[in-house]
């Protein structure tokens, strides 16, 4: 169970990553977007393919950092697809979102999320096949940090941790300490009151798809390090991040980040008394139990 536990605090870092950029997307445009789970794969293939490229061009760069299977070219193709994916999802939002946005139909811009969600994953389908890719080949030994009971846990889990964590706090300060965060704060409770008020309204829209892209590839990244990554791995998160969002509730950035974390711990810890082939069902049972005694979830607000 010891492990389970930390397996499924691992499992949270990178599903916080993913339920932040969705649950500020939710909160600000009003608005289920199925395709976020999709900028994960997205991400994470652009990772893989600029880590290639930048160890052709640089060879130099392949090496690793000391026990980690991670290497400075894939650091840098991190950053790299931060920017692309970021991109991609402000792209996808003025051409598909602000257009259906415009006509004022909210329940069309869930049902063109879900069209996005099968573009994407067909195009990412065709383009690499739907074979495995993994980051690197080499076999990762994990440390065994007690043999009784055995608990394991490999450099990379800790890494993701880590970087995951710093990554929320810079984010939180961002939020908390300068004018960006304050003006998101105001487009999400009021738009026309904050834009009235100098607030560029299409400005801080294009800077949550930024943001959210960018944290979305970082997950994808950090998924791909503990797993393998393939081109459905978008449908296989989106549940447990929007577990993850609403656990935690809609529009709070530290709801997000506990209600990732809530999710994964359960996710493993199911593992010790259900079949692996049932825990798929456990976010779906914790979006049942919060919507039933808490419909605002942990940190959301209830609205009118």
């Amino acid at each position: 169970m010891i492990q389970n536990l930390i397996d499924g605090i691992l499992t949270g870092s990178y599903l916080s990553l993913g339920a932040i950029g969705l649950t500020l997307v939710m909160h600000i445009l009003r608005f289920a977007n199925f395709s976020h789970a999709e900028l994960l794969s997205l991400g994470a293939y652009c990772a893989l393919v600029f880590d290639a490229l930048v160890t052709a061009l640089v060879p130099g760069l392949a090496a690793k950092l000391g026990p980690l299977s991670l290497t400075w070219a894939l650091i840098l193709a991190t950053l790299i697809s931060m920017v692309l994916t970021g991109l991609s999802a402000a792209l996808i939002d003025r051409l598909v979102f602000k257009r259906v946005r415009e006509k004022g139909q909210e329940l069309s811009m869930v049902f063109a999320s879900f069209g996005m969600a099968l573009v994407i994953r067909n195009v990412i389908g065709l383009i690499f096949g739907l074979s495995p890719e993994l980051y690197s080949k080499d076999i990762a030994f994990a440390t065994i940090l007690s043999r009784d009971p055995l608990i394991l846990v490999k450099p990379d889990q800790v890494f993701v941790l880590v970087a995951a964590l710093l990554l929320m706090l810079i984010l939180h300060l961002i939020l908390s300490r300068t004018t960006f965060g304050y003006a998101l704060r105001a487009v999400a409770e009021n738009p026309s009151l904050a834009q009235v008020n100098g607030v560029n309204l299409a400005r801080t829209i294009m800077a949550v798809w930024l943001i959210g892209g960018g944290l979305a590839a970082v997950a994808g990244v950090f998924y791909g390090l503990s797993h393998q990554i393939i081109p459905v791995m978008g449908r296989d998160l989106v549940l447990p991040i929007f577990a993850a969002t609403i656990v935690g509730g809609i529009g709070s950035v530290y709801g997000a980040v506990l209600g990732g974390f809530i999710v994964g711990i359960a996710g493993n810890l199911a593992l010790v008394i259900l079949p692996s082939g049932y825990t798929p069902s456990v976010p779906f049972l914790l979006i049942l139990i919060v919507l039933l005694i808490r419909p605002h979830g942990l940190f959301g607000e209830a609205r009118a």
